[in-house]
């Protein structure tokens, strides 16, 4: 597949002007600094939509909404087609993470139709499902290859969250015991961990909190096995106390990253071959209803860097990391994406031409072809699209 990734039912692509290309320290000695922005057609009829990952062939991973938006599905992009990856038999599935595989294999959540018999809203509708009413219903990770969804297994509990795979197909996410968990906040109510499944069938492992943390998280995984996540209380399963401490687990070892020197919400979003991280982190000040983080860069070299916000805004979140160290986010609350390499933030949507159809609302991820992926505003209709920034 060529980096132009054109879809037949596509809105119309932005072509942009060429302009100066900064020198990259890593692995090219130019960069373009324009690209041309293809949105990505929402078969299933709504009017929301976003990539989520991209990898290296250009397959495009996400959720599009139904009519009315209430209920979204995992999507895939790949060449001029998509497939509606299904759900687990519940209403919602989705895509929200990146995904470091290029053999078609994909991990998400989606909902069962089994009600939740502690009424938990769990991860799912609070952190992804956010076009849609919480229904109540059980939410599992998944592994999807070939048309297939599969459930992957909880630590004894009801819900599950996938969120990365590598090559290797090992899913990273987090899963509920059966602990009622007396650092959660209600409704949550049970205990939930870091887990790492396969690669083999019906293989999973927990992975331990940091320090005396309850509770933990995993949300990205790299090719050698690094995986990165969070650590700290069960909370409501949701970022602020749950996300104490940034973690990295490597060869049965957990330590945990420096962070910008916030107390919550520090949370690593996605993690390089190279075992560079990227996510956002609390500055001093902070609270569990008043965050305050910045995108940040960590590398074992240099430690964890603030990469600041766009200009005239007050926070920001790294997405997506590829191997040269380019981050992607998004910045606000003016809610517009930005790409970071060489020391340097810039809104993506600067790169993009004048008077362009769409508006950059974030990048989600970035391949380490340049490609990026994200959401993106019709500024003629008002919907939200998927959208391919692709390097000119």
């Amino acid at each position: 597949m060529t980096r132009a990734f054109l879809l037949c039912t596509a809105a119309a692509v932005v072509v942009i002007a060429a302009a100066a290309a900064p020198a990259l320290a890593k692995d090219r000695t130019l960069r373009p600094t324009t690209y041309t922005v293809t949105a990505l057609p929402n078969p299933l009829g709504g009017t929301y939509a976003q990539g989520s990952s991209i990898n290296g062939k250009n397959q495009i991973a996400g959720f599009a909404t139904l009519p009315g938006n209430a209920v979204m599905h995992a999507l895939l992009w790949q060449k001029q087609r998509w497939i509606d990856m299904g759900t687990l038999g519940g209403p919602n599935s989705a895509i929200a993470w990146p995904n470091r595989n290029e053999h078609g294999v994909f991990a998400g959540v989606a909902e069962t139709a089994e009600p939740n018999p502690l009424g938990e809203p769990w991860s799912c509708a609070l952190a992804v499902f956010y076009t849609a009413p919480p229904t109540g219903d059980i939410c599992l990770g998944f592994r999807w290859q070939n048309g297939t969804m599969t459930a992957l297994p909880t630590l004894g509990g009801y819900d599950g969250f996938a969120t990365g795979i590598n090559n290797r197909g090992q899913i990273v996410g987090w899963a509920e015991n059966a602990n009622h968990d007396p650092t959660c906040t209600a409704p949550q109510v049970l205990q939930f961990e870091a887990v790492v499944w396969g690669p083999e069938a019906n293989q999973f492992e927990q992975l331990p909190p940091y320090g005396t943390d309850p509770d933990g998280a995993a949300t990205a995984i790299n090719g050698s096995g690094q995986i990165v996540g969070i650590s700290g209380e069960c909370g409501n399963a949701v970022g602020g106390a749950s996300a104490l401490h940034m973690v990295l687990w490597y060869r049965n070892t957990t330590t945990s990253l420096p962070t910008l020197g916030g107390q919550y919400w520090n949370t690593p979003m996605d993690i390089n071959d190279n075992g560079n991280v990227t996510g956002f982190s609390d500055l001093p000040g902070d609270g569990v209803s008043s965050p305050n983080f910045h995108a940040f860069l960590w590398t074992k070299s240099g430690g964890t860097s603030d990469l600041g916000t766009l200009a005239g805004d007050s926070i920001s979140e790294g997405l997506g990391i590829n191997k040269s160290d380019q981050v992607v986010g998004v910045s606000y609350p003016s809610s517009h994406a930005f790409l970071w390499q060489n020391g340097t933030m810039t809104d993506l949507n600067s790169l993009i031409g004048q008077n362009p159809q769409y508006t950059l609302i974030d990048a989600q991820d970035i391949n380490d072809n340049g490609d990026i992926t994200g959401e993106a505003q019709d500024n003629t209709t008002g919907a939200i699209l998927a959208f391919i920034a692709t390097p000119n």
